[in-house]
């Protein structure tokens, strides 16, 4: 008969070696078995495993609780919407369903006059040299888009204002409201308060180029003898030309915090408030 004898504690070494031997014997005959030794995961491990599961499933649920971030009116089409939808509010309630602003009637019914509109004309010429003087000599990347857009005034303007001298009509000097409107914009320009900058930039030429415009067809009918003045002639299609802007400045507005943003379209109030003052030369 066969005998088998088993070498146990070779097996299972308090030193906890990584292998262990078997010895069989076999009629004299020795037979060396070796195999790896498994060794058992530590609790610990185990229960650290657990604690981070159960962490992933608790700020997964805390993730789906939380509240969908704020979206501001037009965000998703680009940033000039936000603006837009700013924009309009500051209008009268007569001129756009979002407008908040009283009117002093339509355009129709005001009382134009020569003096009035020489000022109107010379204040806004000194607001679109500043601006457009801050524009293209700076240095500033978030400005590069902006320059030579085919939006640009000044030059028109002076045509305009020498079209008048050559008519007889003595050219006003700069008034206060013009005045204190370029000094704003260099202050901004100064403190580099880009978004701020814009913002006027922005509305400036598209007041003009819609409302602006409207009332000086108006002008030239009353006062004018149907005179189509320089101000109000682009050098291109006006709707291209205000859609590459829209487009540029959606570009400088990608790079904004949430903050600067909100920065630039609060700073719409403050924009139509010192232009409202230069239109007002144009009231009855």
């Amino acid at each position: 008969m066969a005998t088998a004898r088993i070498n146990a504690s070779s097996c299972f070494p308090t030193s906890r070696r990584l292998d262990c031997e078997i010895h069989v014997s076999l009629r004299a005959k020795t037979v060396t078995v070796r195999y790896p030794l498994t060794k058992a995961a530590p609790r610990r491990h185990l229960v650290r495993r657990a604690n981070k599961d159960r962490n992933l499933v608790v700020n997964a649920m805390e993730a789906a609780e939380e509240k969908p971030t704020k979206r501001y009116p037009g965000e998703p089409k680009g940033f000039v919407e936000e603006m837009k939808f700013v924009v309009m509010k500051m209008h009268p309630r007569e001129h756009a369903n979002e407008g908040k602003k009283e009117f002093n009637g339509p355009v129709s019914t005001w009382n134009f006059t020569i003096e009035g509109y020489l000022k109107f004309l010379v204040d806004s010429k000194l607001v679109f040299d500043t601006l457009e003087e801050i524009i293209h000599e700076s240095t500033v990347p978030a400005y590069v888009g902006l320059k030579n857009t085919g939006l640009e005034r000044a030059e028109n303007l002076r045509r305009d204002l020498e079209w008048f001298k050559e008519q007889g009509h003595k050219i006003p000097e700069p008034m206060v409201r013009g005045k204190a409107y370029s000094q704003y914009l260099k202050n901004i320009a100064d403190q580099k308060d880009h978004p701020a900058l814009i913002c006027h930039f922005y509305n400036i030429n598209f007041a003009h180029s819609a409302g602006g415009r409207m009332i000086g067809t108006k002008v030239s009918q009353k006062i004018l003898n149907n005179k189509e003045l320089e101000f109000y002639n682009y050098n291109g299609q006006l709707p291209g030309l205000l859609q590459n802007v829209g487009q540029e400045v959606n570009k400088v507005a990608e790079l904004w915090t949430r903050e600067e943003k909100n920065h630039c379209l609060e700073e719409t109030e403050t924009s139509f408030k010192l232009y409202w003052e230069i239109f007002r030369y144009l009231l009855p």
